[in-house]
């Protein structure tokens, strides 16, 4: 008895339909793992290599270090709790680089110009000065909350009270702090400035 295979009959326009299909979907495919592995990996691994070969410093985020230990990033600010030390500006972030932040207060905010006010006579107290000879930026936040730096004058009222803790010359504090001053970025970017970290380890420096 002989058994008959009955074979699908696809019609040629079907047949090409199917090829069409599977052509379409490869270039999408083979473009999509373009995308993933040279802009998403590859491009990206090129870019931190490059960026740790040409700045080692910066790229792998200013860490200041002492004596071997590290001490503290020359971008961010933190805190000092001793009188010996400058302050930096107050921070909305509480001085945590994972939550930067602003306070985002308009200064019509009741809230913020009574904090600015509590501040103001905080830092006049501790300073021995009077409220309206504090500088505005020790008692309002940056942007980012992690403001490194002061200006000079922020600097200059600190120093009688850097200077008695530490038992100092005014004179003494003021050319550590004139040596530490930074200049506009190629004379035009930025203001002059101090940077508050570095600042305090050369006081901590001296003999």
């Amino acid at each position: 008895m002989t058994t008959v295979t009955s074979v699908s009959y696809v019609p040629p326009a079907a047949h090409a339909a199917v090829l069409e299909d599977r052509t379409s979907l490869r270039a999408p495919l083979v473009f999509a793992v373009v995308i993933l592995v040279g802009f998403g990996l590859l491009y990206s691994l090129a870019g931190a290599a490059l960026g740790r070969l040409l700045f080692p410093h910066q790229a792998t985020g200013s860490i200041v270090m002492v004596d071997g230990k590290a001490r503290g990033s020359a971008l961010v600010a933190q805190p000092f709790a001793d009188d010996r030390y400058f302050q930096p500006r107050p921070s909305a972030a509480s001085y945590d680089p994972m939550a930067a932040a602003g306070s985002n207060m308009a200064r019509s905010n009741p809230d913020l110009r009574k904090r600015i006010e509590e501040l103001t006579r905080e830092v006049a107290t501790r300073e021995g000065i009077t409220p309206a000879q504090v500088p505005a930026e020790l008692v309002t936040q940056s942007g980012g909350g992690l403001d490194p730096h002061l200006s000079p004058l922020g600097a200059q009222v600190q120093f009688a009270r850097v200077a008695k803790a530490r038992g100092l010359s005014e004179a003494d504090v003021a050319a550590v702090v004139t040596a530490h001053t930074e200049a506009p970025q190629f004379g035009v970017l930025g203001q002059t400035r101090v940077n508050v970290l570095q600042l305090n380890l050369a006081m901590d420096a001296l003999k």
